[in-house]
């Protein structure tokens, strides 16, 4: 009977219990400090999972979403009683309402977690399509993570797209969505914390009060097009959630720590017919200025074809010697990182070996789907299909590797399907295409990974990976930055915020394009307020689009060098702490730079100034024209202004000058 469902036992196996009423099951797996709930309607028609990895060993194929393997499984005591079953788990006392399966989960302090009242899921249509998932929402609630959302770090009372897109000049306060599909989340309220996450790559939206309904209690949702639901009840502290879901979707990748220094990065340079040269010129022209670079992000001019990119070929009108110009670079010092993206456009060289192969995204009759990309039409490559991710292996190691490029960057691997008729090979298993859109972009960071491990010469350093699109479980694979951000005062304050979202949702290894990508020129104390900023930052690297106006480039403002060498010189002072605290946080599963909070409950979340590793407090100025910074010191610990001079007690409230011509302020713990 609709908004009517008597759930009754089905199966109990210690570490997991199952429930079923009118065709639908209810699984309920029991986990260290997890509970894992899935509401099954055809087990045949179960999607794998990428993501969740909790041992290191997710097949290229994907994982059973309702695999037990690697988790540390635990068996409560069930008690069932007048239709309520119950249970101790973790410190929480879970109570499940069998009618209509309401979970409630409370501590000392009341209710923790708790589904929606009347009809918490989507059982038999009454909700709509695809699964639902109604919580209770209190008034006390704050929202954290998703992703790369922009706005507020608290994320209460808006609601967001599930999925991701090529969001070109974004605006950071309210632009979405943006280029990470991210499930996760974490709730915190009077009575404790808890994370969700939601193991799905389907496109819906999530809303946390922006949505009301007379007929229930204030509510937080997420509704997605996928029929089965799989969701991860994570508890503990903020910190411990973050560290629990990283630990589940396969832990951080190292991070090579030259990576850390600053690296270049331009589309004009290798737009231009004298590629070669101006990237030469980059080297030459940063040694002038006294500039250390680790590293150049080779956008895709190089593989210009007309004004065509097709990706894997060298413009050799532009680029002579690939193997010489990398020769050149890694003489300086230098890493290049290619630019390299999914699709190939209809005019590429490749595109008919691609198509008679079947390695294309297709339509049912087998005949490759096309799509805008580039100022052109567009074929996807299927990174499901074996002979597709062994092909794309072969490419990146014939045209890149054995020219000495052996760090990655995948860029435009949002790929924006949406067409219900368009289908991927599913590894055997077909499987219409828009369901797991942004698989495809962990599976290009893996193919790449893996052969770079297999074929480059690394000298026992890790291959640097990077990706626009993300997905949970992507950074065992490969870093990421924010993407094309736009030049702004304002959107240098909420690419902030973004940056301590992103941090919330367990990224350890990014940053933004300093100075913003598209845009008008940042202003001369913009330029200088976000290189201040960004010498706090895990990715420290400036690029830019900006027809008509020059790129952001160290030397932007010639009279300005002094400024801009002592900027670098601190960053790269910086840089073998900051490779340090990485490797902390690989072992930790923690983000490298974090909101004060997450370690001083009760800390301002929308606060300017935020931690970065252990030790500092950084304390950037966001706003134009001003000169001071407005601090309150964390009460956790006695702290040193930029290291120097006397202690000052945790707790301290100070005002501290700050030109756009200093240093930035930041604070060591004593």
């Amino acid at each position: 009977m609709k908004f009517q469902h008597e759930f009754r036992p089905k199966d109990h196996g210690g570490s997991y219990a199952e429930y079923e009423a009118d065709g639908v099951t209810m699984r309920l797996d029991f986990f260290e400090h997890i509970l894992r709930v899935s509401l099954i309607r055809d087990r045949d028609s179960l999607l794998p999972t990428w993501s969740v990895d909790p041992d290191g060993t997710c097949p290229q194929h994907g994982r059973d979403k309702l695999s037990c393997k690697g988790f540390s499984v635990l068996s409560p005591v069930l008690r069932e009683e007048d239709g309520i079953v119950s249970f101790e788990l973790y410190g929480l006392h879970f109570r499940i309402e069998l009618l209509n399966f309401r979970i409630t989960a409370e501590n000392e302090k009341g209710i923790l977690y708790q589904d929606r009242s009347g009809l918490a899921y989507n059982f038999d249509g009454e909700l709509g399509d695809g699964s639902v998932h109604f919580t209770m929402r209190t008034p006390d609630q704050k929202i954290f993570g998703l992703g790369d959302k922009g706005g507020h770090v608290d994320k209460n009372g808006r609601s967001f797209e599930l999925g991701a897109g090529d969001a070109m000049g974004f605006r950071a306060e309210y632009s979405d969505p943006l280029y990470k599909h991210f499930p996760f989340y974490i709730c915190v309220r009077d009575t404790g914390s808890y994370g969700l996450y939601y193991d799905t790559y389907s496109s819906g939206r999530v809303n946390f009060g922006e949505e009301h309904d007379n007929y229930f209690e204030p509510f937080n949702s997420i509704r997605y097009e996928e029929e089965n639901m799989v969701f991860y009840l994570i508890t503990g502290t903020p910190a411990e959630i973050i560290r629990r879901f990283n630990a589940l979707t396969g832990g951080i990748a190292p991070v090579p720590q030259w990576a850390f220094s600053y690296c270049g990065s331009t589309m004009e340079y290798t737009d231009a017919p004298d590629a070669d040269e101006r990237l030469r010129g980059f080297v030459q022209r940063c040694e002038g200025n006294g500039i250390r670079a680790r590293g150049f992000y080779l956008s895709s001019g190089y593989t210009q074809i007309g004004e065509q990119r097709c990706v894997f070929h060298w413009n050799t009108d532009k680029i002579p010697s690939p193997k010489d110009l990398a020769g050149y670079f890694r003489s300086h010092g230098l890493h290049i990182m290619p630019n390299i993206k999914p699709a190939f456009l209809s005019v590429h060289p490749l595109y008919q070996k691609i198509a008679d192969n079947g390695w294309f995204l297709h339509y049912r009759d087998g005949s490759p789907a096309v799509f805008p990309f580039w100022g052109g039409m567009a074929s996807y490559l299927d990174f499901t299909n074996p002979g597709a991710y062994e092909f794309w292996q072969e490419c990146v190691r014939d045209s890149l590797i054995r020219y000495g490029y052996q760090d990655l960057w995948n860029d435009n691997n949002e790929y924006d399907v949406w067409d219900k008729d368009v289908y991927a090979c599913g590894f055997g298993r077909e499987i219409p295409a828009r369901l797991i859109r942004p698989v495809f972009s962990l599976l290009m960071a893996r193919a790449g990974r893996e052969v770079c491990l297999r074929e480059a010469d690394l000298c026992g350093e890790d291959p640097f990976m990077v990706s626009r699109c993300a997905v949970p479980g992507t950074q065992r694979m490969a870093t990421t930055w924010t993407g094309d951000n736009y030049t702004d005062f304002r959107d240098l304050r909420f690419n902030h915020y973004q940056a301590m979202t992103m941090a919330l949702s367990g990224f350890a290894f990014f940053g933004q394009d300093i100075g913003g990508f598209a845009g008008p020129k940042p202003g001369r104390e913009l330029f200088l307020r976000w290189l201040q900023y960004a010498v706090f930052t895990p990715r420290f690297v400036l690029h830019s689009w900006k027809p008509g106006e020059p790129s952001n480039m160290p030397w932007l403002y010639e009279d300005l060098m002094d400024e801009v060498r002592k900027l670098f010189a601190l960053r790269e002072k910086l840089v073998p702490c900051l490779c340090e605290q990485m490797r902390q946080c690989t072992e930790k599963n923690l983000p490298l730079i974090r909101p004060v909070f997450l370690e001083e409950p009760g800390y301002d979340t929308e606060a300017d100034c935020f931690l970065c590793g252990d030790s500092i407090l950084a304390c950037p100025v966001f706003d134009e024209g001003k000169d001071t910074v407005h601090v309150q010191l964390p009460s956790f610990s006695a702290w040193r202004l930029r290291g120097e001079g006397g202690i000052i007690k945790g707790g301290t409230e100070l005002d501290v000058s700050c030109t756009p011509c200093d240093l930035p302020v930041w604070f060591e713990r004593a």
